[in-house]
């Protein structure tokens, strides 16, 4: 199974370069996507998880090629 795996902003300073698809066999939901893709990193409280370009929580399940992307919070003002 392969998932596709977005990091946007800041997130995407803190990953290795290149990253952009994990192997998620036994892969079920967005957190264990995080984990697997940022070899078991905790996910700050805060993060905007999407499926396929959905919002998404953390324990939303995942499918094969599905694409997974990962937000910092967003401030504006």
């Amino acid at each position: 199974m392969t998932i596709k795996v977005r990091f946007f902003a800041s997130l995407r300073e803190q990953q290795p370069e290149g990253l952009d698809q994990i192997e998620a066999d036994g892969v079920q939901t967005v957190a264990q996507v995080w984990e697997r893709a940022t070899a078991s990193a905790l996910m700050p409280d805060n993060v905007l998880c999407s499926v396929n370009l959905e919002h998404r929580d953390r324990d939303e399940p995942v499918s094969d090629g599905d694409e997974v992307a990962f937000f910092p919070p967003v401030t504006g003002g």
